[in-house]
C-alpha cells in the first residue's frame, strides 16, 4: 500500500498547530498538560506508520493488511482523542470560528453521528461489510480504505470517551455497554477470519490465522484501554459525587 503523497505533510502540519495553539494556551496562563501534545502526536505518527511502515516485508499479505488496518483503525484514534483537540480549537478560537465551530457540534447530524451505538456501527459494520460482503478485491488495498477505517475508528473513540464536548453526552452505561458490543462484534468477525478470507481472495491458513490472531488479540489490547479510560472517568465521577454528597452534609448539620 502507497502512502498518499499529501499524507505525511498533513499530519506534521496539524501537529504543528496543535502545538502552537496548545502553547498559546499555555502563555495566557491557562493549563493544558503536555501529555495531550504528545498524544496528538503519536496518533498522528500513528497513522503516517500504518501507510509508511513496509508491513509487507516482514509479514505475509494478509497479515500485513491487517497490521496496517488495525494500527490505523484502532490504535491511532486513541491518542488522538484523548489529545482534546476540539477543546483545544474552542479554548483558542477567536469567536467567530468558536461559535462556528459550537455550531457544528451542535448539530443534528454530528449529535446523531456521535452517539455511541451509531459510532459503533459505522465502525464495526464496515469491518463487516469489508471483510464478509462481496466487495472488489482492490478495495482491501487501497489507501482510501485505510483512511475510511481511521476516519470510523476517530469517530467511534471520540463518542465512546466522550473527553470532548458534544451536543448530549451519553452516559457511562450506555458507553460501557457499546464498547462490550463493539468488542464482541470485532471479535466474532476475527474469529471468522480464522478458517474463512474475504470473498474473492486467495490467502494461505497460515496466513489467515496469524491475521485473525493480530485483529483479535490487538483489538482486545485496544479495548482494554478504553475500558480503563472509562472506568477512570467512572471513578473521577464517583468522587466528585462523594465529596458533593459529604458537603451537602457537612453544610446541613453546621
Amino acid at each position: 500500500m502507497t502512502t498518499p503523497a499529501p499524507l505525511p505533510v498533513f499530519v506534521v502540519l496539524c501537529c504543528v498547530l496543535y502545538t502552537a495553539c496548545a502553547a498559546r494556551l499555555r502563555r495566557r496562563g491557562d493549563r493544558w498538560p503536555v501529555r495531550r501534545d504528545a498524544g496528538f502526536w503519536l496518533g498522528g505518527g500513528l497513522l503516517v506508520a500504518a501507510f509508511a511502515v513496509p508491513w509487507g516485508v516482514w509479514l505475509a499479505p494478509f497479515t500485513a493488511h491487517m497490521a496496517a488496518h488495525l494500527t490505523a483503525g484502532m490504535v491511532a484514534p486513541v491518542p488522538l482523542v484523548l489529545a482534546r483537540p476540539v477543546t483545544l480549537a474552542l479554548r483558542t478560537l477567536p469567536p467567530p470560528g468558536r461559535r462556528a465551530l459550537v455550531r457544528f457540534t451542535r448539530s443534528r447530524p454530528v449529535a446523531a453521528l456521535v452517539l455511541p451505538p451509531v459510532a459503533a456501527a459505522v465502525d464495526i459494520g464496515g469491518l463487516w461489510l469489508l471483510y464478509r460482503a462481496p466487495v472488489p478485491s482492490a478495495w482491501h488495498h487501497s489507501p482510501l480504505l485505510t483512511l475510511h477505517l481511521f476516519a470510523a475508528g476517530v469517530l467511534f473513540t471520540f463518542a465512546l470517551l466522550a473527553v470532548d464536548p458534544i451536543r448530549h453526552r451519553p452516559g457511562l452505561a450506555v458507553r460501557g455497554g457499546t464498547l462490550l458490543a463493539a468488542a464482541a462484534g470485532h471479535a466474532v468477525l476475527a474469529k471468522s477470519l480464522w478458517t474463512t478470507g474475504p470473498p474473492g481472495t486467495a490467502h494461505t491458513p497460515a496466513d489467515l490465522h496469524s491475521a485473525a490472531q493480530l485483529m483479535y488479540y490487538g483489538g482486545d489490547a485496544v479495548e482494554i484501554v478504553l475500558a480503563l479510560v472509562l472506568a477512570s472517568q467512572w471513578y473521577r465521577a464517583q468522587g466528585r459525587s462523594f465529596r458533593a454528597h459529604r458537603g451537602t452534609r457537612q453544610a446541613a448539620t453546621a
